[in-house]
């Protein structure tokens, strides 16, 4: 592993980029900033292809709205309205996405240093949110360790709270396997038979739809571009796909296949233990370097919205409890 300094924060706090390689030639590179992959370099026939859009200097991601290449937390997704009820008491959140809230509010995790160690084989990073960050309850530790291995990069969080509270964490990489250009020629599968409708704020309805006769059916490698712009309902209020995936067969105490991605001589695999995928299609981005959809998510996590939808798998952790996921992202040549 090698480290430098990326830059300096507004109050003058280092920010370091640390560097893994993999013996298969698979390099990544993370910040400090947002615990954010910066670069993921996948090796090909010609030396090596960076497949992950990021920026090359810190005041870019200090002004990133896009979250790219963050630690999304403390709530990863949306929570309606800003609000959520828990053990009988209500709280209020900072909201950033009209009234709702997004990816953990105003400042989270995504615009916060984390601490940074090397461990064993991988880079460890390490953050502690104060009760009442951004609204939530409980003092949250949380820890996210970097690896790869065997040609895959290997993401696991950990939390624990001093008090009732609700985590969705996920990661927010842009990925363009082709390096460059759109993800329409990409080819995509889900492994997921369910997905969540939305409102036209982007908030599950709370119903869970199956995805059998709809332009959400990615069981099957799909080209997106053939997709996206069907004349589907669901589709025309995301701008494309923005939605999330009931993975047919997690959570699981082990790694599970949810995605497969395909482009320009690159195959990535999507594995991880929870039991859902946010597929989005990069419908926001906007301007330079990084334009309308030249970069697409594969979020791993649980439902969004979960906390006001009892019918939803629970995100709530309490006192004594360990929070434990995995998300595999593996590459190959195809």
């Amino acid at each position: 592993m090698q480290s430098h300094l990326f830059g300096r924060m507004p109050d003058g706090a280092p920010v370091h980029a640390f560097t893994l390689r993999d013996p298969s030639g698979l390099t990544a590179t993370v910040i400090q900033y947002g615990a954010r992959l910066t670069a993921l370099e996948v090796p090909v026939a010609a030396g090596a292809r960076n497949v992950a859009l990021g920026f090359e200097s810190l005041p870019p991601y200090l002004a990133d709205g896009a979250h790219l290449g963050a630690v999304a937390g403390r709530y990863a997704n949306r929570i309606a309205g800003g609000r959520f009820t828990l053990d009988g008491r209500e709280y209020a959140l900072s909201v950033n996405n009209g009234p709702n809230t997004l990816h953990g509010g105003e400042v989270g995790f995504a615009h916060v240093v984390w601490a940074a160690e090397p461990d064993g084989d991988g880079l460890l990073l390490t953050n502690v949110s104060p009760d009442g960050d951004q609204g939530f309850p409980g003092r949250l530790a949380t820890r996210v360790r970097y690896r790869l291995q065997s040609g895959a990069l290997v993401i696991d969080y950990e939390a624990r709270t001093d008090a009732p509270t609700v985590l969705n964490l996920t990661h927010h990489a842009y990925f363009n396997l082709a390096g460059a250009g759109t993800i329409l020629d990409h080819e995509i599968s889900i492994a997921a038979d369910r997905y969540l409708p939305v409102r036209d704020d982007l908030i599950p309805t709370g119903e869970v739809r199956p995805v059998a006769g709809t332009p959400f059916d990615l069981r099957y490698m799909t080209r997106i571009g053939d997709r996206i712009s069907q004349d589907d309902p669901q589709l025309k209020l995301g701008g494309g796909f923005d939605h999330c995936f009931v993975l047919a067969d997690a959570p699981h105490p082990s790694v599970q296949p949810a995605a497969r991605l395909a482009a320009e001589g690159i195959v990535m695999e999507v594995l991880t233990t929870e039991p859902a995928v946010q597929f989005y299609s990069g419908n926001f981005l906007s301007g330079q370097p990084f334009a309308w959809r030249t970069g697409l998510c594969l979020e791993t996590q649980h439902f969004p919205d979960s906390p006001n939808e009892p019918a939803f798998p629970s995100t709530v952790l309490r006192p004594g409890e360990t929070f434990w996921s995995r998300t595999v992202y593996r590459f190959g040549a195809g």
